[in-house]
């Protein structure tokens, strides 16, 4: 055949090539192509029957998408022994078959049964069969490139659901309490987003008891293989947190679990642990505006019972000073004049800060002067005393309680000693006295032990100082304190002129020891001097 007769059928043909390509990228599945392919090659070599074939490995069964003479046509696939693309044909040319291999890969085997007319296929039946496989290949390329666009599409909008999804969990986790309901919530979710059939929360806290979260209910969770488990876990505060997914479902059945899955896993575990940090957050939020609010009562209530100026004291200059370490003080003091003239020195410290302290400071402040009013003894009000204290306060709580009762016009003083820092009273020949007169602190038993007190002279020129221990066990960065060593010598060195002058000089030379670091317990004193 010439070559001009040749072109003048190929281009009788290419009208024809179009439409056919048009029709088999129109296809949604390689089944439709098929068929549309069947339509397409009858009307060209009006055959009697066409067989088409695929797989989508080399070593794999032939799969029949057009059953026409299937196992005969077989056959004739069966004895093409390379993967070269060729046209093959019968012995008399009435039959014509090739093995083409697609775009991705997989192969498709096509048989050209005979004609109607019963003419054997010629050269330019091949040359037009093999344009025709052609065209079938780049349709099914553009079939490909269709599913992969719409997979895509299907996955991004999945993806887009499932942000949604977790900033919906996010805002819902965060308005529950740490509970069962947090862990259910987010398990649930978890499931949703990964399609997973069914999983467990599970909660160990550090003594190792065990809560199990199940969605659905009562489901048992060990049964299933590991391969098809997904789990993330975290730890909080001791507590550990785990959230186990099994068997993910899929339109082609049960499948792994993807990266993807593990982020949205993990994504809502960071969620159920931020809900329960913000949770611990708001609580202790309000327990320290709680605390805020007692300390400014607190504040408040000592306020009212420190004094603001001491009692002038003829022949006598006196100076007193409470130096909180924190917003209220957990020492006491007080100097004030009797009904009989006499003046009660006192300087207390109890245990604890904050509104526990301030109301057992109220109560000793006004237990007191109740009894200080009735002139009983100082050894009877102490028994007296520690027996309130020990009723109003927890078994942690007690006071340790120094009183001096002067009488300004011969210098005695009545003094008892609660467990507090001793008393030191410096002659006119310089030397030091310790007066450690008195009990235990007041409020640690109640069992009516007896309080000794101790009455001594203060002359002209002599000078009595009451602190609390604060002072000597004030410590610098190293964690050095001050001493009681060193406060003794310091009150047996510095013989001021005036009382305030001695306070501020002891503050002073205690804040040069600590050397700025924080004050680790409240200061107070009272110095006495008798002029």
């Amino acid at each position: 055949m010439s070559s001009d007769l040749i072109t003048q059928k190929l281009s009788f043909h290419v009208k024809s090539f179009q439409e056919s390509f048009e029709i088999l990228s129109g296809s949604n599945s390689i089944f439709e192509m098929s068929k549309h392919f069947e339509r397409v090659l009858s009307g060209s070599f009006f055959t009697t029957g066409i067989s088409l074939f695929h797989k989508k490995e080399k070593d794999l069964s032939w799969d029949t998408l057009l059953k026409k003479n299937s196992d005969e046509h077989l056959r004739l696939l069966n004895k093409v022994e390379d993967e070269l693309f060729r046209i093959s044909s019968s012995s008399d040319s009435t039959e014509i078959y090739t093995i083409s291999k697609l775009v991705d890969s997989s192969q498709i085997g096509i048989v050209l049964g005979k004609r109607f007319d019963g003419n054997p296929y010629t050269e330019i039946d091949k040359i037009t069969f093999q344009i025709f496989i052609q065209l079938f290949d780049n349709a099914y390329q553009a079939l490909l490139s269709l599913q992969k666009e719409k997979k895509l599409i299907f996955s991004l909008n999945n993806r887009v659901s499932q942000l949604y999804s977790l900033i919906d969990t996010g805002i819902e986790l965060s308005k529950i309490k740490m509970g069962s309901d947090l862990l259910e919530l987010a398990l649930s979710r978890a499931i949703a987003l990964t399609n997973a059939s069914f999983g467990r929360a599970r909660r160990v806290n550090s003594k190792g008891k065990v809560e199990d979260v199940f969605f659905p209910p009562n489901i048992d969770i060990e049964a299933s293989p590991d391969e098809n488990k997904l789990s993330k876990s975290f730890t909080d505060y001791g507590i550990e947190y785990e959230f186990a997914l099994c068997e993910k479902e899929s339109r082609d059945g049960m499948i792994k679990f993807d990266d993807t899955d593990e982020l949205l896993l993990g994504a809502i575990a960071r969620q159920v642990q931020a809900a329960i940090e913000n949770d611990r957050a708001n609580k202790e939020a309000l327990e320290n505006e709680t605390m805020k609010r007692e300390l400014e009562v607190a504040a408040e209530i000592q306020k009212r019972i420190l004094p603001v100026d001491l009692p002038v004291i003829e022949g006598y200059d006196i100076a007193g000073i409470n130096i909180p370490s924190k917003g209220v003080s957990g020492d006491y003091y007080n100097v004030f004049e009797l009904d009989d003239g006499r003046i009660a020195l006192i300087v207390a410290d109890v245990t604890g800060k904050g509104m526990p302290a301030s109301l057992l400071v109220s109560t000793l402040d006004a237990s007191l002067r109740s009894y200080l009013d009735f002139h009983i003894p100082l050894s009877e009000m102490a028994v007296k005393m520690n027996a309130i204290i020990y009723k109003s306060s927890t078994a942690d709580k007690f006071i340790t309680f120094l009183i001096a009762v002067l009488n300004p016009a011969n210098g005695e003083i009545d003094i008892i000693n609660a467990g507090h820092n001793p008393a030191l009273l410096l002659r006119k020949d310089n030397k030091m006295e310790m007066i450690e007169a008195g009990g235990v602190a007041f409020g640690m038993f109640d069992m009516g032990l007896p309080f000794e007190g101790k009455k001594l002279k203060l002359d002209k020129g002599e000078r009595l100082f009451i602190f609390s221990d604060g002072i000597p066990e004030a410590m610098n960065k190293d964690e050095e304190e001050y001493t009681d060593e060193k406060l003794e010598k310091f009150f047996v060195e510095e013989k001021t002129d005036s009382a305030d002058e001695f306070i501020n000089a002891i503050v002073t030379d205690v804040k040069l020891h600590t050397k700025g670091e924080i004050q680790s317990d409240d200061i107070t004193a009272i110095y006495l001097i008798r002029k």
